[in-house]
């Protein structure tokens, strides 16, 4: 399969991921609004999932998949099954072991993650509450990351990318079908059983898919020889250099809780709107890079190596820089008609709108790390991203102990942009310096045409709501059809200055999507 095909394909189902995904945050805006109920349960559903990115998607996914990838290039299916049923033996009982630890010290862990709420009577008791019921999606959604990374190296990435859209279905279901019927359970409570249900439907969709490609989990005792050692020893530094998005998520949860009342559910819900591009694109991208990388590397292809990569940038920032630039420019009509309504007010939407403006200026760095990490995951080099991250992670705490008494949550949100900039910009250099990367003639050539024409989508845009916003059409729309037509407008302005600057070639993106 093509690097643009694979991305198509994990993108098109991240897509669909992402609009039930921003289903199911309009229906939790509607429930719980942006005050206790809800900052205590976004902080107990980040709990699991930031081991879920950090241990499962980051860093065992970083380890695991390149060499799974050489045992199919070099030893066949067989010892490569063999490989990963040892693997996801051990993998099961640490993380059985793990999940029944966190569940002992809950009420203290809960305390480090969110000190802020300890002056809310009764908030970590609800947040301890809601995470112990949450926690075990761990377990499940861990054991789901391993048989994605399976799926994905055999070059088939529909039923992994998929796998997301079952959380999303299980939490509209349990919104929609919350009342008086839960025998007394609140909310949030119940929005916590259904993260738990959906860890168990995620991990029965991936093992059936899994079993029908020939590699379904079969019964193995763990052992710790010398590939599980070599896996093991790369875990841990994968835990940063993966994962550094998600350590700056949550030192911004842990300062966001000293700001203000509302303000982890505003930088929630303004991150859940940046996570659709990132999404659809930087994880699309980084997903069929990592494999692809793997074994052209392996196979000692590296100038194919290298285009790929370089393809895979280019393909970034064609999609990626206008989605940053729409956001920012549009983030209060976005905000306004996806959330407010409810127990979500027009204040909770201003607060949102600004955080979203802040995040949206760092998510095309966030696209370049995720199509640059794997150039060293690839050549099984997993202490480099390391040394970067501690980098990033002591230049977000700096600025946002700096900007949060004068910016206060759009600070926090700001300090994460920046450090994302930071992050790419070191990858790239030291990539560079190695000779593992390369800027080619056609990215340096279509760079800055993408720029161009990004910046006129968004300069466009914002002259348009300014003289436009009492139109008489515009005026008798709600909210969300007044944001349709901006978006709509937005596309159509960013298309026809991509054509017109030369940054895309509509022949070459129809060839690139063909098989082979």
């Amino acid at each position: 399969m093509s690097l643009y095909r694979a991305v198509a394909t994990v993108g098109g189902f991240t897509l669909i991921s992402r609009v039930t995904g921003f289903a199911r945050d309009i229906l939790i805006a509607r429930m719980l609004g942006a005050g206790t109920q809800a900052d205590a349960f976004f902080v107990a559903f980040r709990f699991p999932n930031l081991f879920r990115h950090l241990f499962a998607e980051g860093a065992f996914s970083a380890a695991f998949v390149p060499l799974f990838a050489r045992k199919l290039e070099g030893d066949g299916r067989e010892e490569a099954k063999r490989f990963s049923d040892t693997v996801f033996a051990g993998l099961a009982l640490v993380l059985l072991a793990m999940v029944l630890l966190m569940e002992a010290i809950m009420p203290w862990a809960i305390t480090v993650f969110a000190p802020g709420f300890i002056q809310v009577p009764g908030k970590i008791a609800l947040t301890g509450e809601l995470a112990r019921i949450a926690f075990p999606y761990l377990f499940f959604i861990a054991l789901v990351s391993l048989l994605s990374g399976i799926q994905n190296s055999l070059g088939r990435f529909a039923a992994a990318a998929a796998a997301p859209i079952l959380l999303n279905l299980c939490l509209i279901a349990a919104a929609l079908g919350y009342g008086h019927a839960w025998s007394g359970e609140g909310p949030a409570h119940v929005l916590a059983w259904a993260v738990c249900a959906a860890g168990v439907a995620q991990f029965l969709w991936l093992w059936y898919h899994n079993a029908k490609s020939g590699m379904g989990p079969g019964l193995a005792v763990p052992r710790w020889n010398a590939d599980v050692k070599r896996l093991g020893s790369r875990i841990l530094p994968g835990v940063v250099g993966m994962g550094v998005y998600q350590i700056n998520l949550l030192v911004d949860t842990v300062i966001a809780s000293l700001v203000s009342e509302g303000a982890v559910s505003w930088l929630y819900y303004a991150d859940r709107v940046n996570q659709l591009p990132l999404g659809v694109v930087g994880i699309a991208i980084g997903t069929a890079l990592l494999p692809m990388l793997s074994r052209q590397i392996k196979g000692g292809r590296e100038d194919v190596a290298a285009h790929t990569q370089n393809r895979g940038l280019e393909f970034a920032l064609l999609l990626t820089l206008p989605a940053a630039a729409g956001l920012a420019a549009l983030a209060l009509p976005i905000v306004g008609a996806l959330f407010e309504r409810g127990a979500f007010s027009a204040e909770d939407s201003t607060a949102t709108g600004a955080a979203l403006i802040a995040f949206a200026c760092g998510l095309p760095a966030h696209v370049m790390v995720k199509c640059l990490v794997p150039g060293f995951f690839a050549r099984e080099d997993t202490a480099t991203p390391v040394r970067v991250a501690a980098v990033c992670l002591v230049s977000n705490v700096v600025l946002n102990l700096a900007l949060m008494k004068p910016l206060g949550h759009v600070g926090i949100a700001t300090a994460t942009a920046v450090s994302a900039w930071i992050n790419a910009g070191l990858l790239a250099a030291i990539l560079y310096r190695r000779g593992h990367f390369r800027l080619d003639a056609r990215l340096l050539d279509r760079a800055p045409r993408i720029v161009a024409a990004a910046v006129a989508m968004a300069l466009v845009l914002v002259v348009a709501q300014s003289f436009g916003a009492d139109a008489p059409v515009l005026g008798a729309l709600p909210a969300w059809g007044r944001l349709v037509v901006w978006i709509g407008a937005g596309g159509l302005v960013y298309v026809a200055a991509a054509r017109l600057f030369g940054a895309a070639s509509v022949a070459e993106l129809r060839a690139a999507l063909k098989r082979g």
